[in-house]
């Protein structure tokens, strides 16, 4: 992987395929730029995708203290690496991050958000607290606890999903990446969706949801788009917080070619 230097001296590592339009695709909570393996050669004839590990993953280094300022620069320093501005696809909680870093001024031309990580108004959001306790258990050392908490407790995961999870290769790197979900915690802020904030992002915004997710998924990705003064949504087929990757790849490549 390439590398750029982001402005507190972080190293972050990216990788970029295709030819045309720059779209930067950003990951959501456990995951590195490997989620994005089966997307990029959907959009590589009619963009120039960039991938990158968010820092304190994979390849990319991480800093002492996290801030979520320091994530909106390393999103702005991979972009100013694909020519100073660009599309931004991004997932989950890696949604939220786009979200403030476009509110922040980052040169991003469009949004396409999938399934914000948000609690619309009547749902309950995480109790209060989980951040200490997260932290806590990594402290510990516990990173498969601290993985099975914040699947839990802010994803709604029930005990027998999470065993069949933990059954899986996926689960080597939720714990490799446990340390991280502070940071996307941190990103969520209170978890309800910004409506004040967001009635002054002008930035066109395409908030996409699977036909098959949870219902307060559907409904954060519906109040994200009608919140957004140049937003619109859009149901895709697909299954919980996925969306089929041929027909995103599709979507994708209209919106950031037109």
């Amino acid at each position: 992987m390439r590398k750029v230097v982001s402005r507190d001296g972080t190293t972050i590592a990216y990788e970029s395929a295709g030819d045309g339009p720059p779209i930067v695709l950003l990951n959501g909570a456990f995951r590195d730029h490997t989620i994005f393996d089966a997307l990029v050669p959907e959009l590589a004839p009619h963009c120039t995708a960039y991938v990158y590990d968010r820092r304190g993953r994979g390849q990319s280094g991480d800093s002492p203290a996290y801030a979520v300022e320091r994530e909106i620069e390393d999103l702005d320093a991979v972009i100013t690496e694909a020519g100073g501005e660009a599309v931004v696809f991004a997932g989950s909680c890696g949604a939220n991050l786009a979200l403030e870093a476009a509110m922040a001024g980052v040169p991003i031309t469009k949004l396409a958000l999938h399934e914000p990580f948000y609690r619309a108004e009547g749902y309950p959001k995480p109790p209060a607290g989980y951040m200490d306790d997260l932290r806590a258990l990594l402290k510990d050392g516990k990173r498969g606890e601290a993985a099975e908490s914040f699947l839990t407790r802010l994803m709604d995961f029930s005990p027998e999903t999470i065993a069949e999870w933990r059954r899986t290769p996926l689960w080597a790197t939720n714990e490799a990446n446990a340390h991280t979900l502070v940071y996307d915690t941190a990103i969520c802020g209170d978890h309800s969706v910004p409506v004040e904030r967001l009635a002054g992002l002008r930035t066109p915004a395409l908030v996409v949801n699977s036909d098959g997710t949870s219902d307060w998924l559907r409904a954060a990705a519906r109040a994200t788009a009608a919140a957004l003064p140049n937003g619109w949504g859009m149901q895709l087929p697909g299954s919980w917080h996925r969306v089929d990757t041929e027909i995103l790849g599709r979507v994708l490549t209209g919106f950031a070619t037109t």
